[in-house]
């Protein structure tokens, strides 16, 4: 028997929560819902669902706040848009937060449903989730089976030794790793190679890391670490 898909409905009108709920229950999910944008993020986390709407008007926190908080918690679970605020630019703006689709209301249930199934199988297909030895530190993954790092969904694209420097920083979030460290990760067995080469593989690291949301920070004396950049 298939697990049916479970769904995190945040949305602030009771009488749509209440009607999504009974409509797509009957297609066979499992929806939780959630009013309030503060107690949305705990409740994400904690549920771990398939797929997220999101409705944009919320009290507490908006849903494009909900949104930012949980792109930078490294909650990567596809999330649909609904809402009434059909702009475009409210829609750019969530698309570049991190929102996977759009829907404005009102909307046909049946298309509702498409998107959702597709956002699913989309998760299932991409492999989103973090396994269980997988490593998260705000919007970048760490996929140990296969050795890549993502931005999001998006392998990012990283030389041998600018690999080998990100993985051994993603391991310990948080925490320095010391510049003789990275080098034994980052130059093995090579003899003839100075330790200040690691500050270059950390420049240029640096750089491609710019728009991920995360910094490889300097602390003079210690070595680096990685920092989920905050506002």
């Amino acid at each position: 028997m298939l697990t049916p898909m479970k769904l995190l409905l945040i949305e602030d009108d009771p009488s749509m929560q209440a009607a999504l709920q009974r409509a797509l229950g009957r297609r066979g999910m499992e929806v939780l819902g959630c009013t309030d944008g503060r107690k949305a993020l705990a409740l994400w986390t904690a549920a771990q669902p398939d797929v997220v709407v999101l409705d944009l008007s919320l009290p507490g926190l908006d849903g494009l706040q909900v949104l930012e908080q949980a792109r930078r918690q490294g909650l990567a679970t596809p999330v649909l848009i609904l809402t009434a605020r059909g702009t475009v630019g409210d829609r750019i703006v969530g698309l570049n937060l991190g929102a996977d689709d759009y829907l404005p209301k009102p909307f046909d249930l049946d298309e509702l449903e498409a998107r959702l199934r597709a956002l699913s199988r989309r998760r299932t297909a991409s492999g989103s989730e973090p396994g269980a030895g997988d490593h998260l530190v705000g919007q970048l993954r760490y996929e140990k089976d296969s050795g890549a790092i993502y931005h999001r969904d998006q392998i990012l694209e990283l030389t041998p030794r600018e690999l080998a420097l990100l993985q051994a920083l993603i391991v310990k979030p948080g925490q320095a790793v010391s510049k003789e460290k990275l080098f034994e990760l980052v130059f093995p067995g090579e003899a003839d190679v100075q330790y200040e080469a690691v500050e270059v593989v950390v420049y240029r690291l640096r750089k491609k890391m710019a728009h991920t949301g995360v910094t490889l920070v300097t602390l003079r004396g210690l070595g680096y670490l990685l920092k989920v950049d905050t506002q």
